[in-house]
């Protein structure tokens, strides 16, 4: 399981719809607007200070 680094959320690797590399990294998304975030400033959250759940993408997973 890997963490959404946008919403926190545990999201499964091997069937995670919604995913992106950077830096040599793959990370894992639970919803696409949450991809959508995590892509127009990838630098923000791949140091791993974001997320915590505060529902501010607006992902509507509710498994916070």
């Amino acid at each position: 399981m890997a963490k959404d680094p946008i919403c926190s959320m545990m999201v499964d690797e091997k069937t995670a719809k919604f995913k992106s590399d950077y830096n040599g990294k793959t990370y894992f998304f639970c919803a696409a607007s949450c991809k959508a975030t995590f892509d127009k400033t990838p630098e923000k959250y791949a140091k791993g200070s974001a997320g915590g759940g505060s529902h501010a993408c607006g992902c509507g997973c509710g498994g916070h």
